[in-house]
């Protein structure tokens, strides 16, 4: 495809890891007061995609990480999880459970984690998702293509994916996000070409990671999909969202993120719209240091 070497070639970064450490560390190291960790400790809630992918899942246990997606902690006005992510045979224990709160249902799709299915699956993976209720597809790509230096086949399959998600019978077209798996792209100029193929594409959001493998989201690799995104938006005018998933387990992990989401996309950005965190585990951090600040007060 001529157009996607045009868009590719449109846009340039200049990867100096070191200088990106360096303002990664300036970014992250800023000292905040109590009132701004407890904000930010409910703006981590609010951007969860509460998860649990695992053999061993079940609908209960489904069920009970939707109830507590939709009311995390008992205090009012106390923000909701923006998503409860399961794989698609469980979509139906998550929908039932959340319906009529604002908690939406995504799903893992496309033969996650690997990617190794033929398109043909791929899509009738998706299909079966959309119709079992979910309103959010997290897609994985296929790596193997990606690092065989066939961009135009990643590029093609996110647009299949893309064209079902938008063809549903529901009022809203299901939400793609596009995951990366950035432990296995190789290098940060992969994971910036990946980013910029895979929002021209049609992702709605970029993800990092399926948490599958040893190594997950990193500060390096989103300061590198942030600046991606900036730059997209610059020359589009399209606002794609971001989600680090994989690793994050601790108030201060989520934290570190979300100032630098903040520093390089801007307050826009702060919100479940266009940003989120997948994690299993980090919610219960985040109450636990949330409940230490304000006893406290």
């Amino acid at each position: 495809m001529k157009k996607l070497s045009k868009i590719l070639k449109s846009f340039k970064i200049e990867i100096d890891e070191s200088e990106i450490n360096e303002k990664i560390s300036s970014i992250i190291s800023k000292s905040l007061t109590k009132e701004e960790k407890t904000g930010f400790i409910k703006l981590a809630v609010s951007i969860i995609d509460l998860t649990t992918l695992e053999g061993s899942d079940t609908g209960q246990k489904v069920i009970d990480m939707s109830k507590k997606a939709i009311k995390p902690f008992h205090e009012l006005g106390f923000p909701h999880c923006a998503a409860v992510c399961v794989y698609p045979n469980l979509i139906k224990y998550a929908k039932k459970t959340v319906k009529g709160s604002k908690v939406k249902v995504a799903s893992v799709a496309t033969g996650f984690p690997s990617g190794q299915f033929p398109l043909k699956l791929k899509l009738a993976d998706v299909k079966f998702c959309i119709e079992e209720g979910a309103n959010e597809i997290d897609m994985v790509i296929s790596r193997g293509e990606f690092l065989s230096g066939n961009f135009d086949y990643v590029f093609y399959e996110i647009k299949k994916v893309k064209k079902v998600c938008l063809n549903t019978k529901k009022k809203k077209p299901a939400h793609l996000k596009v995951i990366l798996e950035t432990g296995e792209l190789g290098s940060l100029e992969n994971v910036w070409k990946a980013s910029i193929l895979s929002m021209s594409a049609g992702a709605d959001f970029i993800k990092t990671s399926t948490g599958k493998i040893s190594v997950s989201a990193t500060l390096p690799v989103v300061y590198v999909m942030c600046e991606a995104i900036k730059d997209f938006y610059e020359k589009t005018g399209l606002k794609i969202g971001i989600k680090a998933a994989g690793g994050i387990r601790t108030a201060k992990d989520a934290i570190e993120y979300i100032l630098l989401v903040k520093e390089i996309l801007g307050e826009e950005w702060l919100s479940p719209k266009l940003f989120r965190i997948g994690a299993s585990s980090l919610l219960n951090d985040l109450l636990k240091v949330y409940k230490e600040i304000n006893s406290n007060n």
